[in-house]
C-alpha cells in the first residue's frame, strides 16, 4: 500500500524551525518501518516542503504555504491506500484522517497495526 504519514508538523512548535523539523523527523521515523513491511511511506511535507521553496514561501502562514501545504496533503492522500495517524495534536493530520475515513480507507494509529509490520 501507498500510506500517507500523517502527524503533527507545525502545530505545538510556534513555528520554530528547529521544533518543525523534530516534527517532520518523527514523521520519517516511521517511514523505514512501513517501507520494511512492503508499503510505500509518503509525507506531504516530502511533497510540500521543495514547492514551497520554489514558490518563495519566508514563513508558516505566508499565501505560498496556504496555497500549497494542506493542499498538497490532500492531493497525495488521493494517491494513497491509507493513513497511519501518529499521536500528538494536528489540524492537518485530523483533516487527512477525516479525508481517508470519507474515502473508505484504513487508519492505523500504531505502526505495529499496519499489515506486514514485524518488528525487526
Amino acid at each position: 500500500m501507498t500510506i500517507l504519514i500523517a502527524g503533527p508538523y507545525r502545530s505545538g512548535t510556534n513555528d520554530d524551525p528547529e521544533r518543525m523539523a523534530a516534527n517532520l523527523r518523527a514523521l520519517e521515523a516511521a517511514a523505514l518501518p512501513l517501507f520494511r513491511a512492503g508499503h510505500l511511506p509518503m509525507i506531504g511535507e516530502w511533497v510540500a516542503l521543495p514547492l514551497l521553496a520554489l514558490a518563495g514561501s519566508t514563513r508558516p502562514g505566508d499565501a505560498a504555504y496556504e496555497e500549497i501545504l494542506y493542499p498538497a496533503a490532500h492531493r497525495l492522500l488521493a494517491k494513497c491506500d491509507a493513513v497511519l495517524r501518529l499521536a500528538g495534536p494536528s489540524n492537518g493530520a485530523d483533516a487527512d484522517v477525516r479525508l481517508a475515513q470519507e474515502r473508505g480507507l484504513p487508519v492505523y494509529y500504531r505502526v505495529e497495526d499496519v499489515p506486514g509490520y514485524a518488528s525487526v
